[in-house]
């Protein structure tokens, strides 16, 4: 995991992520999870390229299920968006990182 990415836990997800002073991506992944684990290096690209943009973090579902229940993951890898708090907007699968880049920079 790239150091510009963030493992986040559920007694630190709402100071790092909810209160973040620039928006949030958070990637919901586990490590049994092949797609997860494919999206996994495209995420540090992104993290990476865009860090005076964007604070990425990541949280493991199976060691956080009370954030995976509350923000209703169905599926993984997903993606959500936050900014000020509030939800932007999610995927889910393996994008491709002009994907996620994209879905990042869409306003």
């Amino acid at each position: 995991m790239s150091t510009a990415v963030k493992p986040e836990t559920e007694q630190t997800f709402e100071a790092n992520v909810l209160k973040s002073d620039k928006p949030a991506l958070v990637d919901f992944w586990a490590s049994w999870c092949g797609p997860c684990r494919q999206l996994a290096p495209t995420i540090d690209a992104v993290a990476a390229e865009l860090e005076s943009e964007v604070s990425v973090f990541k949280v493991n579902v199976d060691e956080n299920p009370n954030l995976a229940r509350t923000y209703k993951i169905q599926s993984i890898p997903a993606l959500i968006l936050f900014k000020d708090g509030a939800e932007l907007r999610r995927a889910t699968g393996n994008i491709s990182k002009q994907q996620v880049v994209d879905f990042i920079q869409k306003g």
